[in-house]
Parts: C-alpha cells; structure tokens; sequence
C-alpha cells in the first residue's frame, strides 16, 4: 500500500465516522426498594452505528451504545444523599423496520462507578463499582426518526462481588434526541 492509498484512507475514515448517529438522553427516574427512596436524573449520550441484522416480519435487531452520567438523591437517606453514577452500557434493540412510529423493546448490560456506595446507616451497596442491567419499551418517531421515547426497569447490583449485595432497582422515563 502506498503513501497516496494510506492518506486517501486515512481522509476517508472520519467521513465514515461522522455518518454514523449520536444522540442525547435525559431520563429521570425513581427507587422504592428496601425504604430507599432515591431519585434519579440521567443524561447519557447515545451513538448508533446503524447496525441492522436479522429482519423478522417486518422487525430487525439494531444495537446501540449509551454512556450515562447520573444523580442520585434521596430525602430519607442519611449517609449519603446525594450519588453520582457513571457508565456505559451496550443496548439491544427489536424494532420495527418502517413507519411513522417505530416501536421497540430492548435490553442491556453495563457497568457503572458510584461516587459511595453507601446511602444509609442501613443500606450500602458494598461497593462503587456495579454491574446495570436493564429492559426496556419505547419508540422513535419524527420526520428522520429523530426522536424517541421509552420506559425502562434498571437493577444495579454488584454480583456478590462484594456483600452485602441488595442492589437497587430504578424505574426510568426517558426521552432522546438524535443529531
């Protein structure tokens, strides 16, 4: 390969990189689990490679990638009132191929660093780093599909890698746009 093909390549590689989707998340969320009450607020960014596999019926599988910043706040706690979390997580989708409103469901797992992993005197998710699986519904919609919505169940726990090991589950409405 030649000087001229590694440059000519090498012009063409971020061209390809900018086709591809990025989007912006913001997710709000709460916990009822073990009286904690805590509740969240999430922006994630969002990158689609444009995946498309296995078309069923009118349907394929996609997948995307979020990375997540969130706070935590909880007026009963008394350690800790206030949690930073942030994380990635890769997301599978099952969406329908065509139409105005393109619904979906969807799953994930990813992994998460917490700012302390102890909320109360009597609640500690032993440590900072956890495992965030996660299922979902929601839809696109928008003249380019630019636009979605879901709704989401999250459980963050850390695989008994360290105990105690309550983890907490967080119901979560989101909304995103995509550039």
């Amino acid at each position: 390969m030649g000087i001229a093909s590694l440059i000519t390549l090498s012009l063409a590689v971020p061209r390809v990189a900018c086709a591809d989707q990025f989007g912006v998340q913001v997710a709000g969320g709460i916990a009822n689990n073990h009286d904690i009450h805590e509740n969240k607020v999430d922006l994630g960014g969002v990158w689609d490679p444009q995946w498309s596999w296995w078309a069923i019926a009118g349907w394929h599988f996609t997948a995307v990638f979020e990375g997540h910043v969130a706070y935590w706040h909880s007026s009963t706690a008394d350690v800790h009132d206030n949690i930073f979390e942030f994380g990635v997580t890769p997301v599978l989708r099952f969406i329908k191929s065509s139409g105005a409103i393109r619904p979906y469901v969807e799953a994930g797992v990813g992994v998460r660093l917490l700012s302390h992993p102890s909320i109360s005197s009597h609640y500690t998710m032993s440590s900072a780093f956890q495992f965030a699986d996660m299922v979902g519904v929601g839809a696109s919609f928008g003249s380019r599909q630019q636009y979605e919505a879901g709704f989401r169940f999250q459980h963050l726990s850390n695989a008994s890698i360290k105990e105690p090991n309550p983890g907490i589950d967080f119901e979560q409405l989101y909304v995103q746009y995509n550039f």
